[in-house]
């Protein structure tokens, strides 16, 4: 798919904020990830999404983190603003904040805690995309948010000219199946297992957090089904499934990722800010015992994997609190 259609690009990771110990952003660190992930196949990168820690970023951490994902990336990938707000003030200044910092789409996140009705959805979906000249991803993810996003409110929504894409975590393929024959609309794969699913009923591509650890054979898939290979797809997706449980099932995937990270070496610090914590000894454990498992994933090594479960352990305060405005 052209960048002309597709302005997202199909290999999306969900990045982590790398942080110090005592929970500030590692600057030098989220510029080496950032690089990392782009060099393993990335060519569309969302920061200050969930897996980034959006809720416990300042308002200027974000900002700073789109400029810096288009220092790095250099047009080798898109930089997505992925954070949002549940107040549709703040998202409509986060969008223009965002947009003036260089961003090349804003994904925006269903309300949550609010629990407003579809109207209310809709309306907060359509301020937001008329506030900048951004594309827009709307996300789906009714386990975090509280409430999903209809059938019919999608197809209000695709009448929007900056509205191009779908972000689903709900997993209700019927209606994947259903808007895609009924709109132009995009959808990327939001669920890690199901990335292969996703792909092969039509989705452009995948917005990943395990893509952090390895994009490289995300890469090989979507190649490989854009070319009409499903068993060379089929086999990337097996080659994943160990992976991709050891950071979707235990922990939230922000916790994993960075322990796994930080375990090979990738990272300075595992750290996460509260109130997420790193992983509990048994948790940490069931982590090791899902990476035993990879075999032969492109991309990454675990034969130098060495965890720190006390580095890990715990959350961060960092100095200065996370802010609406």
């Amino acid at each position: 798919m052209s960048t002309s259609t597709n302005p997202f690009g199909q290999v999306l990771v969900a990045l982590v904020t790398p942080f110090t110990f005592d929970g500030e952003v590692d600057w030098a660190g989220v510029e080496k990830h950032i690089d990392d992930v782009i060099n393993a196949g990335a060519d569309g990168i969302v920061v200050t999404g969930t897996t980034g820690e959006t809720s416990t970023l300042t308002d200027p951490e974000k900002i700073r983190l789109v400029e810096v994902g288009k220092s790095v990336a250099n047009g080798r990938a898109k930089i997505i603003t992925g954070g949002g707000s549940n107040e549709t003030a703040h998202a409509m200044q986060l969008a223009r904040q965002s947009e003036k910092a260089g961003a090349d789409g804003n994904m925006i996140v269903t309300p949550y805690y609010n629990k407003p009705t579809q109207a209310g959805i809709l309306t907060h979906f359509r301020m937001i995309a008329d506030a900048t000249d951004l594309p827009v991803i709307l996300y789906d993810i009714p386990g975090r948010t509280g409430v999903a996003i209809a059938y019919e409110t999608i197809l209000r929504a695709a009448k929007h000219p900056n509205i191009l894409a779908m972000k689903d975590a709900k997993g209700d393929f019927a209606q994947v199946s259903r808007v895609l024959n009924q709109t132009d609309l995009m959808y990327f794969s939001g669920d890690d297992p199901n990335v292969l699913a996703h792909l092969s009923i039509g989705a452009t591509g995948l917005i990943g957090v395990t893509g952090n650890i390895t994009a490289t054979p995300y890469r090989h898939m979507v190649d490989a089904v854009n070319r009409g290979d499903l068993k060379v797809a089929t086999a990337a997706h097996q080659q994943l499934e160990p992976l991709v449980r050891a950071v979707m099932t235990h922990v939230p995937g922000t916790v994993a990722v960075k322990y796994i990270l930080h375990g090979l070496g990738r990272i300075g610090s595992p750290r996460v800010r509260l109130p997420l914590v790193g992983p509990e000894d048994s948790e940490a454990a069931q982590i090791e015992d899902e990476l035993s498992l990879v075999r032969d994933i492109p991309g990454v090594d675990f034969s130098n994997f060495r965890p720190d479960r006390n580095a890990a352990a715990g959350g961060s305060l960092p100095k200065v609190a996370g802010t609406t405005r």
